[in-house]
């Protein structure tokens, strides 16, 4: 039976039937404590969903529909170790890299615990010696610029957690970097101006072969290699998240310098793990493990919490309401926080390759819709670029609106302005605002141009408002959204731990890496043949 077939998702499409005319004025007229009824909390966090299209029935609904779907069981099998991620044998274990009560979780017998504790003692010793000075590079003087070299989940989630605890959490004296793109531009632009003898690198693969990233690596090397002519430099100027010691060996990094990790850890679940390394030289030992702390908090609510109170629960649902039920094909995550400028970059990873499946757990094609295009920028910044079509357009994007109470960095009245726009815009989206309203506020404008400034509202958002953007309630974010992304593959009876439509492309681009490197007759369509003749003719 699949999903749409149970009782559950049946009910669903009976109900929505019933409901889908609604709008969200007669649903807080009717019920005046409406905001009260939907929200929910966690530690500090906020979550108000009365601004969706819902009603208490669509909800128990919903957690009928995750129920059935066996949310928990699946769940409980993710915490207790056992390998979920079936087609590659592997179990899904980050919620273990943030294991702060240091329960015993176990893979294949084996607790992962001690290694775990392992390696988060040397990245704090290492981050520690750069962090004070003592690491000193080959001419002797300390780091000052610190440059993660890594793509897709050994990029996006450090990157984007450095960005958001910069200030006020960041070491000013040091200068942390990330390059990723394999177009020369990115590496080039980022070392230009910076001092070689005070420049450390951290290559981040698992493997030590992702091309990317070896690419890039290989130049930096060139780069400490051309500046100080001595291959002995390499050790003073290079760390290793990897492990292939043996290749790291080679690269000319010490073993001792060299951070694992494990296969039961996903890239894009990997930010808690050694890949967090540039994390915690950007903020320290002591905050990077108060990030961990948040997350673990969040991992024991979803674990333990009933899923009528459960945050990431609930997010998940509702995600499932609109893309199921009302045919909405994207999201929008629109923190209201310059800091989290990457955060919504890190989640497309997280969500899209997590749920953009198109075939279920027994190999078959699925008949419904799977992960939704996550995409958003900051506010205030995205309302003066994309939300005229929130607003007026012809397409129902519900909308993630994440805020805090503080800001890290008080300047003025700065924070109260953005958080009146934080709170003007879901107003906003749910009430709209109507012809009649037009007309009665601008007594002889023409029908046309009344229709113009109408809004019709009923655009569903989720409220999520915090006192601080700080490294807990960093991780409380991002296993929040986490969760959310397992809750809502488990109901798809999809595998979202594994990426398997990330390897055609890598095949065919050595493939092809090698065609424009020779004059080998070429094979592919015509549009493909007719790019690579170009390619080596002007290239």
């Amino acid at each position: 039976m699949t999903i749409t077939e149970t009782q559950s998702w049946k009910a669903l499409e009976a109900h929505f039937e019933a409901v889908r005319g609604l709008h969200l004025r007669e649903l807080f007229q009717q019920d005046p404590q409406r905001a009260e009824r939907f929200r929910a909390s966690f530690e500090d966090l906020l979550l108000d969903y009365s601004k969706n299209r819902v009603t208490s029935k669509t909800m128990e609904l919903l957690f009928a529909l995750a129920r059935e779907a066996g949310v928990e069981t699946q769940r409980d099998a993710m915490f207790a170790g056992r390998k979920i991620n079936e087609t590659e044998g592997r179990a899904v274990l980050h919620i273990a890299l943030r294991n702060r009560s240091n329960r015993p979780i176990f893979v294949d017998g084996k607790d992962v615990m001690p290694e775990v504790n392992a390696v988060l003692a040397q990245m704090a010793a290492l981050s520690e010696k750069v962090r004070s000075g003592e690491w000193r590079g080959f001419t002797g003087k300390p780091i000052r610029n610190v440059i993660n070299v890594g793509i897709g989940g050994s990029d996006l989630g450090p990157k984007m957690a450095c960005e958001a605890l910069k200030k006020p959490y960041g070491a000013p004296h040091l200068n942390v970097q990330f390059v990723s793109n394999v177009d020369g531009y990115h590496l080039a632009s980022l070392l230009d101006g910076l001092n070689p003898e005070e420049t450390l690198f951290i290559i981040a693969s698992k493997t030590f072969t992702t091309l990317e990233t070896m690419t890039n690596a290989n130049s930096a090397r060139e780069w400490i290699l051309n500046a100080m002519k001595d291959p002995k430099a390499i050790a003073r100027h290079f760390v290793a998240v990897s492990t292939n010691i043996p290749a790291v060996q080679e690269f000319g990094i010490s073993p001792e310098n060299a951070l694992a990790f494990w296969d039961w850890v996903g890239g894009r679940y990997s930010m808690c793990s050694a890949i967090g390394l540039p994390i915690m030289m950007e903020i320290g030992a002591e905050n990077f493990m108060q990030m961990l702390d948040g997350f673990h908090a969040m991992d024991e609510h979803f674990r333990t919490a009933p899923l009528e109170k459960n945050l990431p629960v609930i997010m998940a649902l509702l995600g499932i309401w609109y893309n199921n039920f009302f045919g909405a094909e994207t999201h929008a995550i629109l923190p209201y926080a310059q800091s989290m400028s990457r955060f919504a970059a890190h989640l497309q990873q997280v969500s899209m390759e997590s749920n953009g499946k198109s075939v279920d757990r027994t190999g078959n094609l699925v008949h419904w819709q799977t992960g939704p295009v996550i995409w958003g920028e900051p506010g205030t910044n995205s309302q003066h670029s994309f939300f005229q079509l929130l607003h007026q357009g012809t397409k129902l994007i519900p909308a993630d609106f994440i805020g805090f109470c503080k800001s890290q960095t008080p300047v003025g009245n700065h924070q109260k302005i953005l958080m009146a726009n934080f709170v003007a815009q879901t107003e906003a989206l749910a009430f709209g605002k109507s012809t009649e309203q037009v007309l009665a506020e601008e007594p002889g404008i023409s029908s046309a141009l009344a229709a113009q400034k109408t809004f019709e509202g009923n655009r569903p958002t989720n409220t999520l408002l915090a006192d601080e953007l700080t490294p807990r309630m960093l991780g409380i974010l991002m296993a929040l959204y986490e969760h959310k992304i397992f809750t809502q593959g488990a109901i798809w009876n999809i595998y979202s731990f594994d990426q398997w439509g990330v390897q055609l492309g890598k095949v065919l681009a050595k493939k092809i890496l090698n065609e424009l490197s020779n004059q080998a007759p070429l094979s592919h369509d015509s549009s493909t043949n007719a790019l690579i003749e170009r390619l080596r003719e002007r290239g």
